[in-house]
């Protein structure tokens, strides 16, 4: 019997953060039409669910504080609406995903538009549910906790058809989540001061367009996934990697824009490394990378761990320290239809003036890996002994190590891949 008892509770204490939840119906709410209500301006403490249809409007000064418990307002039912809703101080209890607004899997199209939220725990958790739109909400971390102890921005587990758009994040854990999801639209977001920006894990055909990282520790976590479509975003200022690709096919990447890459720490033991990578490709095949400007950064491009048959052309690499890092025992060519990469750092020819160099770039031929064995030589990489070793290596190739191979390099920057202007940054 004791055993039993222990049991109960524990079942008790398990649940008891959705047990605490009232219903909707408890707050003083204004009807303005047919399954449409209005929560008046006013704190209203405590924590919230909806379990029937409705549209949810906050009017200005209408907050809801959950009291650092539970969650602040859990959906339950389909075709729930929030619009304009200010929530805070909900639970950070990440076992039992307290959130600022939990969406359970039976609330089919929920929608959460224009809100503000503030909290420890997870900010937007959709939970198996499909045809979910979060869209143009603000939603803030807190910085009194440890970045791996906070819930993300917002977290899609097992959903589909989701459209996730407009939304700023900032100081959470990832601003953007994705784990086991297929089929959703994520666009236009800004996510600023994460680990990492958009975080994907086993989610397929997915949409990742137009969106703005800054200040995190890794702008794009692409991880086991295939079939992403990419285009368009935006790293800036990011630390370690701008686009990390682990384990991802058949996807394509394109007109994305990657700036000032810092070297740093990873903060965690998945990938070694922390060069400072405007993009890394690991253990990846089968990826169109195409009219991508990757500048200023630490490291260009790294690829390792059998990352080959990828499509990589008319993209800019310019002014990185080291544009290349390339591991593995084949050569690789970087070009298509007689178009390859633009090389800031290239100093070949163009004598018939069709925009194509006439002397292929080699960024990973014996000199390159001579100045990975012996850093300090780098202070003499643009002398004439430097260019001296190289033209020797192409007139005599005796012993020719694999690398990257680009026999048509752009002569200048392809107007495409010509910065955008950026978003203002967070004060």
């Amino acid at each position: 019997m004791p055993r039993q008892w222990a049991l109960l509770l524990f079942c008790w204490l398990l649940g008891s953060s959705a047990a605490l939840a009232q219903p909707l119906a408890t707050l003083p709410l204004q009807a303005v039409g047919e399954a449409q209500w209005r929560l008046p301006a006013g704190e209203y403490r405590g924590q919230f669910r909806i379990s029937t249809p409705m549209t949810l409007s906050c009017a200005p000064g209408a907050i809801i504080d959950a009291q650092g418990q539970g969650s602040a307002l859990t959906i339950q039912a389909a075709n729930v609406s929030i619009q304009g809703c200010t929530l805070r101080n909900w639970g950070q209890d990440l076992t039992a995903l307290n959130s600022g607004v939990f969406i359970e899997r039976q609330a089919s199209g929920a929608q959460v538009r224009d809100s503000q939220l503030v909290g420890a725990g997870f900010g937007i958790w959709v939970d198996g549910t499909a045809n979910v739109s979060v869209i143009n909400n603000q939603i803030e971390g807190d910085q009194r906790i440890r970045s791996q102890d906070r819930g993300n921005g917002i977290h899609l587990f097992s959903v589909s058809g989701a459209q996730v758009i407009g939304n700023h994040v900032w100081h959470t854990r990832d601003g953007i989540y994705i784990d086991v999801s297929n089929g959703n639209r994520l666009e236009g977001n800004t996510l600023e001061d994460l680990r990492y920006g958009i975080h994907y894990m086993f989610s397929n055909n997915n949409q990742v367009l137009g969106n703005l990282t800054r200040r995190t520790r890794t702008g794009y976590a692409l991880m086991q996934s295939h079939h992403l479509t990419v285009i368009g975003n935006r790293s800036e200022q990011d630390e370690n990697y701008g686009i990390l690709m682990n384990y991802i096919t058949y996807s394509t990447l394109r007109d994305n824009f990657v700036s000032d890459v810092r070297s740093g720490s990873t903060g965690d033991n998945m990938i070694s490394g922390a060069e400072g990578k405007a993009l890394f490709i690991y253990n990846s095949l089968f990826n169109s990378i195409e009219h991508n400007h990757f500048e200023r950064s630490a490291l260009g491009i790294h690829l390792t761990a059998g990352s080959e048959d990828n499509r990589i052309a008319g993209n800019a690499f310019v002014g990185n320290q080291q544009q290349v890092k390339y591991v593995a025992t084949r050569t690789q060519e970087w070009s298509l239809d007689g178009r390859g990469n633009y090389w800031s750092d290239y100093l070949g020819w163009d004598r018939n003036d069709d925009g194509v160099g006439d002397v292929a770039y080699e960024p990973n031929d014996n000199v390159d890996r001579l100045l990975w064995l012996y850093p300090q030589v780098r202070l003499l990489m643009n002398s004439p002994s430097i260019e001296l070793l190289r033209w020797v290596q192409r007139a005599f190739p005796v012993i020719k190590s694999p690398g990257v191979q680009d026999s048509y390099p752009l002569m200048q920057i392809p107007s495409a891949d010509l910065p955008l202007a950026s978003q203002e940054p967070t004060p």
